[in-house]
């Protein structure tokens, strides 16, 4: 196998040489296999191997599930023309419960292959991955694969199987005008002529574009015939899936450099006339260091390596960088890259790359690294937010500093679980996107940290919110020397959207802002009540409504942080809440600042909001996801049954020969066990997945029993 090293070495310091790319895909559409044909193209695998050894999957537990749970990076060279460029690839899940992980190596990326089954066409999951890609002004390329099983299962002609690729294409292409940004709305769309979608099967390690059969004069024909006969071994040899789709990525996805120009003011919002957005936009390596962490693996050896992408400057062994959510400074002790589950160390690496850092202790995804201060880059939004919680103990006492240790380790490894480490409860909670994702997690503490643990069953979580305006409450502060006078009120429906759909930040608002309230002017507020909003936190605005207080620049911090308290834990159950307005009409504020610090501020600010929540009908949300379920038509009685005892809706029904598509919408609460019922129902033929997840009104006559029964869970007295 050559050596790769000393190439890697020159060609990332040549921005338009560098693609940086990541692979996304519905779960089985084949996106490891893929993989795996790219790099024993590029020479990292063997090519018997190709195809079979998913050699992206480390962890035991993806082997043995067949699945895909982390996204791994590796770093390729592949020559065009006689020139090498270097591709760095992101592999990512696509199973719905790991969607966390695909949203963070889109931030890292900047263009993405689509992978499209030929049988199943566009999935849910193609969607969600698609739509995270475009959210991060990532420039889609389509692959559809599987297509021996078109012609071996279904034995399409020619003909009919072209048909049935416009299908899939013209599909992408609505998808793509609805959710791409306004300006790439058309350029961005993928068709057969120019290249941008090529077909192929990775399983048999062949792949053909339109400019590929012109250059190496091959047919559709030669293709069915090639299968007619059995020896698609030969397919593979005339037309390597690694070099078609690796021409195709160097052709049509953007270099880092000339990305940047447009991802930069997406996904930072600094100043983009600075020294530092001058460098952000140019992908300068001569600029100031700024990188950011999209996912921490844990190194049996090196410890924590924090893998992102390095948007400017250049990162060198030793060199002291700050973290700017940390607050702190640290010396980098290692920069690599990846070649697989191999790391690569090398002395510097400049902007532009996908790199793996050690030394960055106690770092997290997200968190933006730079050799001086600067804003912090956009916060890496998630489509769906965990909705289902266990709590995990020890079984023996003398574990529990492991336990917590190990806890910490898997929030960092997976940043779409939520840890809660309840130091006065002793309780450890972990909070997730559905049974299967915490399940998994759970094994893994078992299986890699060798932990003996046991969880409580699944539990549901809930958001508190408001049904109308409320009067004007007074909270007093223990001193009784301030008071503040606040109402609260539902959010308008289109801006609550708008915040879900990261088009609005959820961060204590600068004054300087005015990206902000240009996009609430545009979603219909007037300009003066869109500049009076100081904080969007967890689906719910804070609004300064008062006029002439003298020191309120002191209080208006510790405000803050009394509305986020509220926020985490409202009134009716110490649920979290969503979608209210919560105004400060008036404050009366003592003189002196040793009598309004914190200790009077939070107890007062907490008094008049949840005084006001509950003179506003609070009522509870409650989580419901939309569902896709594949079963043979025969079942269809037994499963609209199903729904219905789950208190779900049966939204459409698809059915084509033998089998149905059922698009359900059940209540997160009364999925639990969902697998084996479904199992059951459809004597195991029967499969779902999530495509979407709300927050809806819980049926009246639930609501006291659900308030009651978290309150007891929590050991909240009846009325307190």
């Amino acid at each position: 196998m050559a050596d790769h090293s000393d190439i890697i070495k020159e060609v990332m310091k040549v921005p338009k040489h560098i693609r940086n790319i990541a692979i996304a895909a519905h779960i089985d559409h084949g996106k490891t296999t893929f993989s795996d044909n790219l790099l024993a193209g590029a020479g990292m695998l063997s090519e018997e191997l190709a195809g079979k050894q998913c050699a992206l999957d480390f962890h035991d537990d993806e082997s043995e599930r067949g699945i895909t749970i982390d996204s791994a990076s590796v770093s390729m060279v592949h020559k065009v023309e006689g020139q090498d460029y270097l591709i760095n690839l992101i592999d990512t899940p696509g199973h719905v419960d790991f969607g966390g992980d695909v949203t963070r190596a889109m931030r890292a990326v900047d263009g993405a292959v689509v992978l499209c089954c030929a049988v199943e066409g566009i999935m849910p999951q193609t969607e969600t991955v698609l739509k995270q890609a475009l959210r991060e002004k990532v420039k889609p390329i389509l692959f559809i694969n599987k297509v021996d099983r078109l012609i071996k299962e279904v034995k399409l002609t020619p003909e009919a199987m072209q048909q049935k690729f416009v299908g899939i294409i013209s599909e992408v292409n609505k998808f793509i005008e609805i959710h791409a940004p306004e300006e790439f709305k058309q350029e961005w769309k993928v068709n057969i002529q120019d290249g941008s979608v090529a077909f192929g099967s990775a399983f048999h390690n062949w792949g053909i574009s339109l400019p590929y059969m012109q250059k190496k004069n091959i047919t559709f024909k030669d293709i069915i015939d090639a299968y007619e006969k059995g020896d698609y071994k030969e397919l593979a040899k005339k037309a390597p899936i690694h070099e078609v789709v690796l021409d195709m990525t160097i052709q049509h996805h953007p270099n880092p450099k000339i990305a940047q120009e447009y991802r930069i003011p997406k996904i930072w919002r600094g100043d983009l006339e600075s020294d530092i957005g001058k460098s952000l936009i140019n992908c300068d390596p001569n600029g100031p260091v700024a990188f950011i962490v999209t996912k921490i693996v844990v190194d049996k050896h090196a410890g924590e390596i924090s893998a992102g992408r390095l948007f400017s400057g250049t990162l060198k062994q030793g060199s002291e960088v700050y973290l700017n959510l940390a607050k702190k400074k640290v010396r980098l002790q290692q920069v690599s890259v990846y070649k697989g589950s191999k790391r690569m160390a090398l002395d510097e690496i400049s902007a532009g790359n996908i790199v793996g850092l050690v030394g960055l202790k106690d770092t997290f995804p997200g968190e933006t690294v730079s050799s001086e201060p600067m804003e912090p880059f956009e916060a890496i939004k998630h489509i769906f937010e965990p909705v289902i919680t266990k709590s995990i103990e020890a079984k023996k006492a003398s574990d529990l500093p492991k336990l917590i240790e190990v806890l910490k380790e898997v929030g960092k490894e997976d940043p779409s679980i939520k840890i809660e480490i309840n130091e006065e409860t002793g309780e450890n909670l972990m909070h997730g996107m559905g049974e299967l994702h915490l399940e998994i997690i759970e094994n893994r503490i078992v299986a890699e940290k060798g932990l003996d643990v046991q969880t409580s069953s699944p539990i549901v979580v809930y958001r508190e919110t408001v049904g109308k305006t409320s009067p004007e409450m007074e909270g007093k502060s223990p001193n009784k020397h301030n008071k503040f006078f606040m109402t609260v009120e539902p959010l308008e429906e289109n801006i609550y959207k708008a915040i879900k759909a990261g088009e609005l930040p959820e961060t204590r608002i600068k004054k300087k802002d005015a990206k902000v309230v240009e996009k609430l002017v545009e979603l219909g507020m007037d300009t003066k009540s869109a500049k009076k909003i100081r904080q969007i936190y967890k689906g719910n605005f804070l609004v300064d409504g008062t006029r002439g207080i003298v020191h309120i620049g002191e209080v208006i911090e510790m405000i803050m942080d009394g509305f986020q308290q509220v926020i985490d834990a409202g009134p009716l159950a110490r649920e979290p809440c969503s979608k209210m307005r919560i105004v400060i009409n008036d404050m009366k504020l003592h003189e002196d600042a040793i009598h309004r610090g914190p200790a009077q501020v939070y107890p007062a600010i907490r008094e008049s909001i949840k005084g006001a929540m509950n003179h506003a009908s609070p009522y509870i949300l409650e989580p419901v996801q939309v569902l896709q379920i594949e079963s043979p038509a025969s079942y269809l009685g037994n499963l609209s049954a199903m729904i219905q005892n789950k208190r779900g809706q049966l939204l459409n029904v698809d059915q084509q020969g033998e089998h149905i598509t059922i698009k359900a919408k059940l209540p997160v609460a009364e999925m639990i066990g969902l697998a084996s019922d479904l199992r059951s129902t459809t004597s195991g033929r029967g499969s779902y997945f999530i495509v979407d997840q709300q927050f809806e009104k819980l049926p009246t006559n639930l609501q006291p029993k659900i308030v009651k029964q978290i309150r007891s869970r929590k050991g909240l007295s009846e009325n307190a």
